[in-house]
């Protein structure tokens, strides 16, 4: 008989975990060219080698690209399934020298951060939050973001590994585990990884809230621009100067400001995000990201940014605009709506633990998207974690419970399908 959630059984060992990996520095880096881009994720993938090897663990490997693979021998016959979780955090906020720390039983008020007096986290901020009086909460000291993106995820996976090796006569098929970096700058996944894991169907640990399936995520491309001006002293500009400031802003300013911006959006609609404009008079380079769930929404937002780069080029001969756009993934609905056998199997799963199912429609993409694009279907399920990218980032610890509890289940229902 399975243990019912409430039994917290995983939830010592998912704090204890936790709080250790969200104090190790392992933000990815955009401007960097090297795998994994930083080398700080070396100290995650190197200290997950090391506990993975010695909890049993076979064929754990490093590959040259930066993913630390390792294999659960299966018990019984079954489909090969994979656990994915990504060790690095975003660059969009300080992630160095996390302080986390616990709010133990949480009351239902305000939780306050104290290293940031003026910093709060309310139910009336985080509805969620309202749902979780009585839970331990996990957040950081507030100057930094916690990192349970998706460090939990990486606490869930190795969790429940130690438990199935642990645990003699539980019926089980082959499960290969994959922590994978730079998920945060689009790059988590390697053209090799699903050849690699030689897995029928996987599953990324990267979602939200209790119950959670993700199945239907966005489609994403970038767009990089770059304005290239004419650089003259500016004491001496009159009809020479042309300010590649000036007119990269108003290539910011014709995009569709009122329709079609993240703020203003919600549910299956799509986005033009300016994400960064660096540079000067002499060259700027604006970086978007154009997100829609269908591939003709996709479409027609390349289509809108490239038509207002030709009209503010047709303003001024003298400069150069050019307009890259570059795939980046795409909704992983496209594949899996032709065999749902993961998410089913996911949802049975959730129900035997006398969880809930849900599934809405996932306003970013994770791993599991491009891994899908790439033969592995591969949903995202929920960890529990809250205002991620933030200082207000938060995490149950019950929740992540939760989640192991749902991938143990997950393993021997497959067993026995």
């Amino acid at each position: 008989m399975r243990p019912a959630v409430t039994e917290h059984r995983f939830a010592a060992e998912l704090e204890e975990r936790l709080l250790r990996y969200t104090a190790i520095d392992s933000q990815s880096d955009s401007g960097s060219d090297a795998t994994p881009s930083t080398p700080a994720q070396f100290d995650m993938l190197n200290l997950l080698l090391s506990e993975l090897t010695e909890i049993g663990a076979a064929d754990v490997t490093l590959t040259g690209y930066g993913t630390l693979l390792a294999t659960i021998p299966g018990t019984v016959p079954g489909p090969t399934i994979a656990f994915l979780a990504h060790v690095d955090t975003t660059e969009q906020y300080n992630a160095t020298a996390v302080k986390p720390r616990v709010i133990r039983r949480y009351d239902g008020g305000t939780i306050t951060f104290p290293d940031a007096p003026g910093l709060a986290l309310s139910p009336d901020h985080n509805a969620y939050l309202g749902t979780k009086p009585g839970c331990d909460i996990v957040t950081a000291s507030g100057t930094t973001l916690l990192g349970a993106d998706d460090k939990a995820g990486v606490a869930i996976i190795m969790t429940m590994a130690r438990h199935l090796i642990s645990t003699p006569g539980l019926e089980h098929p082959t499960i290969r585990i994959a922590f994978t970096p730079d998920e945060e700058i689009g790059r988590g996944v390697h053209p090799s990884l699903p050849g690699d894991l030689k897995a029928d169907f996987g599953y990324t640990l990267d979602g939200g809230e209790l119950g959670r399936i993700d199945y239907d995520s966005f489609s994403g491309d970038t767009a990089e621009i770059t304005v290239t001006g004419v650089s003259v002293h500016p004491g001496k500009a009159r009809g020479k100067l042309v300010n590649a400031i000036t007119l990269a802003s108003k290539i910011v300013d014709a995009l569709p400001q009122s329709t079609m911006t993240p703020e203003l959006t919600e549910l299956h609609e799509g986005f033009i995000h300016a994400t960064e404009m660096t540079g000067s008079a002499a060259e700027m380079k604006i970086r978007l990201i154009l997100r829609d769930f269908e591939m003709a929404g996709l479409q027609e937002k390349a289509d809108i940014v490239r038509k207002v780069c030709d009209a503010v080029q047709a303003t001024e001969s003298r400069a150069t605009i050019t307009c890259d756009i570059r795939k980046n993934y795409r909704n992983m609905r496209y594949v899996l709506d032709a065999d749902m056998t993961p998410v089913e199997l996911a949802r049975r799963a959730m129900v035997g633990l006398g969880i809930t199912p849900f599934s809405q429609p996932l306003r970013g993409g994770t791993d599991g998207s491009r891994l899908t694009e790439l033969g592995l279907p591969a949903p995202n399920l929920f960890t529990g974690m809250q205002e991620i990218h933030g200082p207000l980032e938060w995490i149950s610890v019950q929740d992540m419970n939760a989640a192991a509890e749902v991938c143990v289940a997950i393993t021997t229902g497959a067993a026995r399908a």
